[in-house]
């Protein structure tokens, strides 16, 4: 289960994504319910804010992966990660010296997720180098692992420091724990890196989009991830209306909330560590428990109920995103990986600026209950459809279509490894 941990430079790269991560969760928690009070508990302006956030991931994610797999990434976080701790920091400012508003909010959750947008191809195809292939789906899992055991101290001791003290120190932290990061990417031994495999020859966007485009595979995990991460991962937006509005509970019960919810993704992400493979049917069965169980959070009755259901959502998230981020990896070629998880990150963060607004409007509108069924319904459908659009495309493909001959890039795209 923790094999990868027997790298030296992935146990500086684990330490430090635990620290970091825990500052991010902290000030999620804390932007959420700094908007909530400058809005006046409004969920359009939550979803808003969450929307912004992700906008970049539609305009940067593939130059990102184009990045990643052109520049050195070790280099390339560095930059990242520095650019994000100032935001913080700068975020931290402003709301201690009393001059935040919503709008301002909205620019730096917009800034935001420009750094975060070209960092999160890097780092996730950076992966590979510090263990190489054979630990590589261990480590995947393991890196869901530190997110989610970030995530069940971050939220709740946000939730402490915000009532106590105010969101201004929270940002003020998480700026600090960027810091960690880098201390960790700089401290890592060069020569124990697995060389990054870079294609002889110019390295372009086309190339990564025709790969994909010639792996039905790959498209099918894609459009999952779209799907799941478009409708059913909002759900961090619906729990901070549910317990304000629904529940009528403070700052406290929501990061409560959201650390039942880690407990059961930790669990998911130990379990994922434990596999050698992923298959296709795991990442579709796993998104359409998600979904089915999305909705019986949507319908808990009470604060409790709600609580106790809420790891089992967790399971099944994680479950998803770490089998497909493994499967994505496992099955893409090395010169290419990078521009794969832009392609990934877009797909899975992109629909969020649609997604999210409109949850928070449904939100409004009908109830914060209705966010949350609303999500699980369309991840089902979504999932649902698009497996079977899949399974047609295959069954077409055993009968031997046609196909015209195939340009010089998407010959260069064609994974000569796997025939």
């Amino acid at each position: 289960m923790f094999r990868a941990l027997s790298v030296r430079n992935y146990r500086l790269y684990f330490t430090g994504q635990v620290l970091s991560n825990t500052g991010t969760w902290m000030q999620r928690v804390a932007q959420d319910w700094l908007v909530l009070d400058l809005s006046g508990t409004s969920g359009v302006a939550l979803g808003i804010t969450t929307g912004l956030q992700f906008l970049p991931y539609l305009f940067f994610s593939l130059w990102g992966g184009t990045l990643a797999d052109r520049f050195e990434r070790r280099r390339m976080l560095v930059w990242t990660q520095g650019a994000m701790g100032l935001l913080a920091l700068a975020l931290g400012a402003v709301t201690l010296l009393g001059l935040a508003t919503v709008n301002l909010v909205y620019l730096f959750a917009f800034l935001l997720g420009c750094a975060s947008a070209l960092d999160n191809p890097a780092r996730q195809a950076f992966v590979n180098e510090i263990v190489g292939p054979d630990d590589l789906t261990n480590a995947i899992a393991l890196n869901s692992a530190s997110f989610n055991l970030a995530r069940l101290g971050g939220p709740a001791l946000a939730g402490v420091m915000v009532a106590l003290i105010g969101s201004g120190w929270v940002f003020i932290l998480n700026a600090a724990s960027f810091g960690v990061t880098i201390m960790a990417l700089l401290l890592m031994r060069g020569a124990e890196l697995f060389p990054q495999v870079r294609r002889t020859g110019s390295v372009r966007l086309a190339q990564g989009l025709h790969y994909v485009r010639a792996r039905r595979d790959l498209v099918l995990v894609l459009a999952l991830a779209f799907g799941v991460a478009t409708f059913g991962l909002n759900y961090q937006i619906t729990m901070a209306l549910m317990a304000r509005q629904q529940f009528g509970l403070g700052a406290e019960a929501f990061g409560l909330m959201s650390t039942f919810l880690a407990l059961g993704a930790l669990a998911g992400s130990l379990v994922a560590a434990r596999r050698t493979r992923v298959s296709l049917r795991l990442v579709f069965v796993a998104a359409m428990l998600f979904g089915a169980v999305e909705i019986v959070v949507g319908f808990s009755p009470t604060y409790l109920t709600m609580l106790l259901a809420l790891p089992f959502a967790g399971v099944l998230a994680m479950t998803f995103t770490t089998s497909a981020q493994s499967f994505l990896q496992t099955h893409s070629e090395d010169w290419v990986r990078g521009r794969v998880m832009g392609i990934y990150t877009l797909v899975f963060f992109g629909g969020t600026p649609v997604g999210a607004p409109l949850i928070g409007w449904a939100a409004d509108h009908f109830g914060p209950r209705s966010g949350l069924i609303v999500g699980g319904l369309g991840t089902v459908v979504w999932t649902a459809v698009a497996f079977a659009v899949y399974r047609l495309g295959t069954d077409r493909g055993r009968q031997g279509p046609q196909h015209g001959p195939r340009s010089a890039e998407e010959n260069a795209a064609v994974p000569h490894s796997r025939g």
